[in-house]
């Protein structure tokens, strides 16, 4: 069997906010997301689920426990090669797209590979697919403040899955749209995830989006249950 795309395992972490006393956002937290699975978590505001995605996403390092992403574990790599692994390996997605204003949807896509070192006509091709995956091919061009709010979203997503990464971590990735729009933007995610056959956790306070996925867990004062 391979060994899962992420593995989360005993993570704790306290922030000190300089009041009197500390605030324990994780624990001990443990999670698995196998090869080709879509994890949904389910979670209130201040529930930790944040700086969970945080930590599984190489961004943040736990108090104590393990973060291992396809077999190998990253608790301990130095800064650089954590850098080059949420580069290769994870795509994040947040509520808000973060696009470059300056630059059209195909080039908000291609930078990403080009930092990563792929030639400028591979990476316009791949943002192209992905662009026409999702449905926006002819928006390609555009620049974000042309697009709507679901275009830009999906641009976004795009942007995630440049680098053909093996996981995807999202924070309420349709939390900004409307309900009609975050169906369909949702919809379109989902068709990109299960055809690049790619993990995800995808965090979201939609019970109807969560029940699209293949499992659903729930963090609730820093613990995780199913």
């Amino acid at each position: 069997m391979s060994d899962p795309v992420l593995h989360l395992q005993g993570l704790h972490k306290t922030y000190n906010t300089g009041l009197p006393g500390e605030v324990q956002v994780l624990r001990g937290v443990d999670l698995t997301v196998n090869a080709g699975e879509v994890v949904a978590l389910v979670a209130p505001s201040g529930a930790g689920k944040s700086t969970m995605l945080h930590i599984a996403g190489l961004l943040d390092v736990p108090d104590s426990g393990t973060v291992s992403l396809v077999g190998q574990d990253m608790t301990g790599l130095s800064d650089r090669k954590r850098t080059a692994a949420r580069r290769s390996d994870i795509g994040f997605i947040y509520q808000f797209h973060h696009l470059l204003p300056e630059f059209s949807a195909l080039e908000n896509i291609v930078l990403p590979q080009l930092a990563a070192g792929t030639a400028r006509k591979a990476a316009e091709a791949r943002a192209r697919d992905l662009l026409d995956r999702v449905g926006i091919a002819p928006r390609a061009d555009h620049r974000p403040a042309a697009l709507s709010g679901g275009e830009q979203q999906r641009v976004a997503f795009c942007r995630a899955l440049a680098n053909a990464p093996r996981l995807l971590l999202a924070d309420e990735p349709t939390g900004n749209l409307d309900p009609e729009t975050s169906d369909q933007v949702f919809g379109a995610l989902m068709e990109l995830v299960r055809g690049t056959g790619l993990s995800a956790l995808i965090a979201t306070h939609n019970m109807e989006l969560a029940a699209r996925m293949d499992r659903v867990v729930r963090m609730d004062a820093g613990r995780l249950s199913t």
